[in-house]
């Protein structure tokens, strides 16, 4: 690993599906401890781009290293080194709790003293500790997000990647949710979350619109709604789309 300030660094990253470019020559820096958020509507490419920074979808073309690790040839170290949330909840729902967190404790080579004393921290930390036994069907979605999240920091990565964690749930589920995203960043991890909730980009350190596969804006959310004279994120983005149109 390098010793950048950088978690995730990235320079004309382009993924290409025949002649659709779904992500569009996009360079960033993310800083170490930092939640960043990608922002846009469904399709925006914010799916498809961490995918690539989670060495899941290999580029077509454009450089990025994360953790250190370049994403062509040492995707297997980014893997080792990263929790990964998808949009569609990806556990056992036949399992309890504690048996899906035994199943991902396996999985990234736990040994059992080292996967007992995180599962116990997880399950207090997430507010599922008196839930261990109930299967996981029975949970409802905003407990389910929990577990998943809870799931992808079993193994400690200093990176984070969470696609659209709080899509479906109810507002103060969300709520609860983003206090353990900021509770996660605490811990000194790198948060990436990829949302179409306006109001969650509020909660990010710095947050990317995204529209076409192309940052159209990038910033803090406080810096944004100064440039543009808006008092929300809803209102920056409708208006930078809006100029975006006009071009």
């Amino acid at each position: 690993m390098s010793n950048s300030v950088y978690a995730v660094e990235t320079t004309d990253l382009t993924r290409r599906f025949g002649k659709f470019i779904a992500v569009d020559k996009v360079s960033l820096n993310v800083h170490k401890g930092e939640i960043f958020g990608f922002l846009g509507a469904n399709g925006a490419g914010k799916t498809t781009l961490i995918r690539m920074l989670s060495g899941i979808l290999a580029p077509s073309s454009g450089q990025a290293n994360v953790a250190g690790y370049n994403i062509y040839d040492q995707t297997e170290q980014i893997k080792k080194n990263i929790g990964y949330m998808s949009q569609k909840f990806s556990l056992y729902d036949d399992l309890t709790i504690a048996e899906n967190i035994d199943f991902f404790g396996g999985i990234y080579g736990l040994s059992a003293r080292i996967l007992e004393e995180r599962k116990a921290a997880l399950l207090q930390k997430v507010g599922l500790a008196d839930f261990s036994n109930r299967l996981t069907r029975d949970l409802p979605l905003g407990f389910k997000q929990r577990l998943a999240l809870g799931s992808s920091l079993l193994h400690d990565p200093p990176i984070i990647f969470l696609d659209e964690p709080t899509s479906g749930v109810d507002p103060k589920a969300r709520r609860s949710f983003w206090d353990l995203i900021y509770d996660t960043c605490e811990m000194g991890k790198t948060v990436f979350v990829t949302t179409h909730f306006m109001d969650e980009a509020e909660y990010c350190h710095r947050v990317s619109i995204l529209r076409d596969g192309q940052i159209i804006a990038l910033d803090n959310p406080r810096a944004l709604k100064k440039k543009y004279g808006k008092s929300s994120m809803q209102e920056v983005f409708v208006h930078i789309v809006k100029e975006k149109d006009l071009e």
